[in-house]
Parts: C-alpha cells; structure tokens; sequence
C-alpha cells in the first residue's frame, strides 16, 4: 500500500486519537488517555498550536502518526521533543515508521533544532532497535521525572504554599 507523509489536518484527529488509544493499549495502559479529540483540535490547530502532527495517509485513512513540539536545551538550544510516533500494528514492518521519522528529522532540520528527543520503553526491543539503526542514541542513564495534574497541584499546595 502507498502512504503519503503529510502535516496533519483538524480533521485527522479522531485517527490520530485512535492511534493514540492503540499505542496506549501496547504500552499495557488501556485507561491512561485522558485527551480528548475536540482537545487535540483545539490543542493542534488553535490560535496558538502546542503541537505539531504529521501522519501517513493511505487515502483509505490514517495509519501512522508522529507527534512534535518545540523545546529548548539551555546546552544546545532550540530542540525538538518527538512525543510519539505510532504505526498501527498491521502498518508495522512496512517503512511507515521510517517515513514517519524522516519527516520529523526533516521538520526538526528546517526549524533550527540542535536536537530532537524522545523516550523509549525499556523493554520495547523493537523499537530501540528501530531508533538504534537509524543512529538514535538511548541514553540508559537518564530518567524522566513528571509530575501528572494530582502531583502538580500536591506541589504547589505544599510546597508553594498555594
């Protein structure tokens, strides 16, 4: 089948959505999408968009998705965070996620960034696998820190005193 990468339109966000409940679903946590479609749109294709969203379209409908933002490295400067790239598991092996990929370097080149990120589960062989045969490097000994919406407002009430 014949894919076309292209920017994502407003009116791709359910497939993206779905993409994103799939990915959710491989990653052994079913009930942790908390966005919504109608967020994704406002979200996306706002006054002031958040993120950037490009997918592969096979003009039957979405199969893959690669979702950016902009970040910056007070080392290197302008970066670029790659938040998730997803291929639906019967488009898996057919070069999407390459493709995908590509036109996030592509897009990361052309907007300045120094580098672009992202995380991986560890136990996701073929994805580090992918990332490593493309030149990505994981960098085993870094951990990712968050604080979800409850640890945000637990912060600031005990610690900021607000």
């Amino acid at each position: 089948m014949e894919y076309t990468i292209r920017p994502a339109r407003e009116e791709d966000m359910p497939a993206v959505h779905r993409l994103i409940t799939e990915l959710a679903i491989f990653e052994k946590e079913p009930n942790a999408v908390e966005v919504t479609v109608e967020k994704l749109k406002e979200d996306g294709f706002g006054p002031e968009p958040r993120f950037r969203c490009f997918v592969a379209d096979s003009g039957m409908g979405v199969d893959g998705m690669a979702l950016v933002y902009p970040r910056y490295s007070t080392w290197k400067g302008p970066a670029l965070h790659l938040e998730d790239l997803i291929v639906t598991e019967p488009a898996r092996g057919s070069g999407l996620g390459s493709a995908l990929l590509t036109e996030v370097i592509r897009h990361a080149r052309d907007t300045g960034a120094k580098r672009v990120s992202w995380e991986v589960l560890d136990w996701n062989e073929p994805a580090i696998r992918f990332y490593k045969s493309r030149g990505a490097r994981i960098l085993r000994d870094w951990d990712v820190v968050q604080l979800d919406e409850r640890g945000i407002d637990h912060y600031l009430q005990h610690y900021a005193g607000l």
